[in-house]
């Protein structure tokens, strides 16, 4: 079972966007990274073609490290560590170590 999931609430605790939080937006499994909405900016420099006529400077978000973000416990409303406990009727599930269930939007 997996730590993160799409939509779910994140904090960054490592680097240029330490603090802040925003929704997992998609997952890159391949390269243990996630598309955070509105953080880890960059900008990039695009040429007029078809598509974009003006081209000019894009930001867009970057990948962050897995290992970089955490997601939030919906009771504490801080960031948490996550484990996945057997639920006798639903089956696997993600809990926050603190015990409470997860924010995810």
């Amino acid at each position: 079972m997996q730590r993160l999931k799409v939509g779910d609430l994140v904090q960054v605790i490592a680097g240029r966007d330490k603090g802040k939080r925003g929704k997992v937006q998609r997952i890159l499994h391949k390269e243990d990274r996630v598309l955070v909405e509105g953080l880890n900016k960059v900008t990039r420099h695009q040429k007029p073609n078809q598509r974009d006529q003006q081209g000019g400077r894009l930001e867009r978000e970057a990948p962050i490290h897995v290992s970089n973000v955490m997601p939030i416990d919906a009771d504490s409303d801080r960031p948490t560590r996550v484990k996945s406990t057997i639920v006798d009727d639903v089956g696997k599930q993600r809990v926050a170590v603190s015990g409470a269930g997860l924010k995810t939007g």
